[in-house]
């Protein structure tokens, strides 16, 4: 039998079809984003967004999210770490103007906030938490005790008592974290039942022998200038530094056991106002003085969305839920959707 011939026509009508069934998929294609890049005009924010946050987070920063933002946003990052009430004390004193404040204690915005102080913050949201551990230099004399208060054959603050160990810790002056292990030596005095334990170990609040800039602590121990320093989760994780974890009763970590940690408090011997302990959150807020809005609100979406929160639970940080507090009408309507007040 003879193979049956196509007319000629079917062939040219067949690459028309395909012809325009191929461009009309491109231009859908386009048209939904595809695999084009977007205009930076369109999609891309600029400018510098000047973000002022607490010391115990500068690895996760200034490593991790401040190259994402910027890829992801288009805005340049630019940081400056410290402790948080020494920032807030720069701010108040007209020395810095950023575009973000974070901190790392929820009170440290309530000092910014309020004619009497400014109004330089009308609301804040919760974005992250911590706890308190020990962290340890491995290679110091010490080391060997350290690994067995680590694995429980040892009381922690029995080797802190012992002669000669070099510790570190934050001055609760100028910084959240200075204050919390005066509140973690207090709340030990009584889950311990030892009396006196806070002063034996850590001396006086302002003791110049422990107490160094927040930003400074991490690269003491690294250098080997201190045996152990009381340290944010966090950041001995982000440092790789071997830490002794300590009791939820004890480690300002949990929530649930807030009114636990009120009990432990401290006195500003400069303003004598009396501060209670409790659960250690990550805070962020938009200054009123924000000189690049735009840029802010994009900051602080990143940090409330899954690009952001990745980095900071993949570095150490513990989850928290985004709860808004003070004037919730001043909240950037780009930013209300994340947040609950």
């Amino acid at each position: 039998m003879e193979p049956i011939s196509m007319p000629s026509r079917y062939p040219r009508v067949l690459m028309i079809s395909l012809f325009t069934l191929f461009l009309s998929f491109a231009l859908l294609l386009s048209a939904c984003g595809g695999t084009t890049t977007a205009s930076p005009s369109t999609s891309k924010g600029s400018g510098t967004v000047q973000v002022m946050y607490a010391g115990s987070l500068e690895s996760i920063m200034e490593k991790q999210l401040a190259p994402a933002f910027q890829q992801s946003t288009g805005y340049t990052f630019s940081g400056e770490a410290k402790g948080s009430l020494a920032l807030a004390n720069e701010i108040k004193g007209h020395l810095r103007r950023p575009d973000i404040f974070i901190s790392a204690s929820p009170g440290v915005n309530k000092q910014l906030m309020g004619a009497a102080n400014g109004n330089y913050v009308s609301w804040y949201a919760n974005f992250a938490r911590a706890t308190m551990v020990i962290g340890y230099n491995p290679h110091s004399k010490f080391a060997a005790d350290f690994q067995a208060a680590a694995n429980g054959s040892k009381s922690w603050y029995q080797v802190l008592e012992e002669p000669g160990l070099r510790l570190g810790r934050t001055d609760p002056l100028l910084d959240p974290k200075g204050q919390a292990t005066i509140y973690l030596m207090e709340l030990a005095e009584t889950y311990y039942h030892q009396p006196g334990l806070r002063q034996t170990i850590l001396g006086a609040d302002e003791n110049a022998s422990q107490v160094f800039p927040e930003e400074d602590l991490v690269a003491r121990l690294g250098a080997g200038q201190l045996d152990a320093g009381f340290f944010y989760s966090n950041e001995a994780k982000a440092a790789n530094i071997p830490t002794i974890t300590l009791p939820n009763q004890i480690n300002l970590g949990d929530p649930s056991l807030a009114s636990t940690y009120a009990t432990a408090t401290w006195t500003n011997p400069q303003t004598h106002v009396v501060s209670e302990g409790g659960p250690i959150v990550f805070t962020v807020t938009i200054p009123t003085t924000s000189q690049n809005k735009a840029g802010a609100q994009a900051f602080v979406k990143y940090l409330l969305t899954s690009q952001g929160q990745n980095i900071l639970l993949g570095d150490g940080l513990l989850s928290t839920p985004f709860v808004a507090f003070g004037d919730a009408k001043t909240i950037p309507q780009s930013l209300q959707s994340y947040v609950r007040s």
